[in-house]
């Protein structure tokens, strides 16, 4: 059984060639009989950092891309597209998302591309930004929708690299290389970021009272000590009752005259007799 496409027409290359020629005749001979003015619209420039894509009568010509510097055209045949190089930067939309454990957040992020091949750039799609733009927004919201919260927050560069990976290999076969993806901000709800705050204070309300309770213990081992200390010397309770006579006296700016006190001679003699016996 012959194929349905043998029956259909098809164009002749000839006729094309031939029609192609006479236009490009025409178009040569309008181009001399109007020089010099006619070399305004001959001749183009493109920067350094820009790539023309230059097409025939609606054909890409052999080699297909041009620049940088100076280049020739036939205004009546060429049309030609420039293409910036440069890295392009956008922000993504913020987008709400319900995570993985049923939260409510919204995450914006920022992407950097640039255009690495000029002809798939113009020919293998439409739109290359606005397609670019469409597709981070997806993918954001895509792939937030599959964390957690506390995924989101704590690893914010894993998930941005995952995210670049993901559309570098979409956009590819446009011609476009993902350079960067930032997540800039993950908004909460404000119930929600009472419940954390409420949360965090009480943990530091709790790490605090176990510090004081920890501090109170060693105060105490360490008065313990010291009148272990001062009960198994003579004379160190004086001494110190007469060290904080004289800070009394600095600090008050006065003078103290000690007296012998009872309290102090019952206790020396109560020692005495503990050591007699």
């Amino acid at each position: 059984m012959e194929n349905s496409s043998t029956n259909q027409p098809q164009p002749e290359k000839g006729y094309n060639t031939c029609m192609e020629g006479f236009i490009k005749f025409c178009s040569l001979f309008l181009i001399i009989i109007t020089f010099p003015i006619s070399i305004f619209f001959c001749i183009k420039i493109v920067n350094e950092y820009e790539r023309a894509v230059i097409f025939r009568l609606g054909r890409l010509m052999d080699g297909g891309v041009v620049g940088p510097g100076l280049f020739f055209i036939i205004p009546c045949m060429d049309w030609i597209q420039v293409v910036d190089l440069r890295v392009v930067s956008f922000d993504v939309p913020a987008q709400e998302i319900l995570t993985k454990d049923s939260v409510t957040v919204q995450v914006d992020a920022v992407v950097y591309y640039r255009i690495k091949n000029a002809m798939l750039a113009v020919c293998a799609v439409e739109q290359a930004g606005a397609s670019t733009r469409l597709l981070a927004s997806t993918t954001l919201r895509n792939m937030m929708g599959t964390k957690t919260l506390e995924e989101i927050l704590s690893d914010r560069e894993h998930t941005a690299q995952v995210m670049k990976e993901i559309l570098d290999s979409a956009t590819d076969p446009w011609g476009i290389k993902v350079e960067r993806v930032e997540v800039k901000d993950v908004r909460l709800p404000v119930m929600m970021q009472r419940a954390m705050a409420a949360e965090a204070e009480a943990d530091r309300e709790a790490k605090a009272k176990v510090v004081a309770a920890e501090g109170e213990k060693n105060a105490a081992v360490a008065l313990k000590e010291a009148s272990d200390t001062i009960s198994d010397g003579g004379c160190a309770l004086q001494l110190r009752y007469l060290q904080t006579l004289t800070q009394i006296a600095v600090e008050k700016n006065s003078t103290i005259r000690p007296s012998p006190s009872p309290g102090l001679a019952g206790m020396n003699s109560r020692r005495g007799e503990r050591r007699q016996s």
